[in-house]
Order: C-alpha cells, then sequence, then structure tokens
C-alpha cells in the first residue's frame, strides 16, 4: 500500500507536517542560507526524510490577513512526513548531526536565528478540491 493510499483510509493518521518560522543571523547573505537549505533537504530526500518541502517563504506582514502581532519572523518553510515515525526518524538523523556538528542541517541552522518550530497532522479523512 503506498503513503497515498494509506492517507485514504480512514484508520490512518495523515501527514505531519513542520512549520519553521525564522530570521537569518545578521550578515548572513540570503542566497548563501538558501543554497544552505536546499542542500539539507536534498539530504533528506536522499535518506527518505522528508515527503515534501515547500519552497522558503517571506512574511508579507502588510496585510489585514497576517494577525499576528507577538512575532516578527521574516522566513518561514514546511517539511512534510508520511507519518509520526517518519518524523522520529527524521528528527533523529538531524540531532545526530547536529552534536557532532556535521550535515546539511548544521550548516544551514548556523545562519538562522529566533527559530519557532509548530508540527500539526492533518486530520482524516482529508478533505480534497472537489469533495463535500
Amino acid at each position: 500500500m503506498s503513503p497515498k493510499d494509506a492517507q485514504d483510509r480512514p484508520d490512518h493518521p495523515g501527514q505531519i507536517h513542520l512549520l519553521s518560522a525564522f530570521d537569518l543571523r545578521e550578515g548572513v547573505d540570503e542566497a548563501v542560507f538558501i543554497d544552505a537549505y536546499r542542500r539539507f533537504v536534498q539530504e533528506l530526500y536522499e535518506a527518505d526524510l522528508i515527503v515534501d518541502a515547500q519552497p522558503i517563504g517571506r512574511r508579507v506582514s502588510d496585510t489585514p490577513m497576517d494577525t499576528d502581532d507577538e512575532r516578527a519572523h521574516q522566513f518561514f518553510t514546511i517539511l512534510t512526513f508520511r507519518d509520526r515515525a517518519h518524523m522520529d526518524a527524521a528528527y533523529a538523523h538531524i540531532e545526530a548531526r547536529m552534536r557532532a556538528v556535521t550535515g546539511e542541517h548544521a550548516a544551514m541552522y548556523a545562519r538562522t536565528a529566533n527559530q519557532i518550530f509548530t508540527c500539526w497532522q492533518d486530520e482524516v479523512p482529508c478533505l480534497r478540491k472537489g469533495t463535500p
């Protein structure tokens, strides 16, 4: 059964997503950070530790739709995992490299500041475009 087929089953938990909100450290070149992020995401894909990675997003705060007055983060990313076990395996992979100060995550993380991480799991059944 593929991960997508499993997600369509009512008894299967939905995917888990990780939202990372952060700023770049003072003096960090944005292009250098983007390159480090791409290498990090590629490492996770190659190790089969993520399902998807959204592009780096930049905050748009000059709209009434942005109501977060508590935080001023300028950048956001979203990583997607099949389930809790998949996310935990990715965390173990990242943590092992952080302790050794190696790997692409260390190179990327060192360029960020004010990090906040939020996880959520899709509700089941998933709503899809065109379904009531």
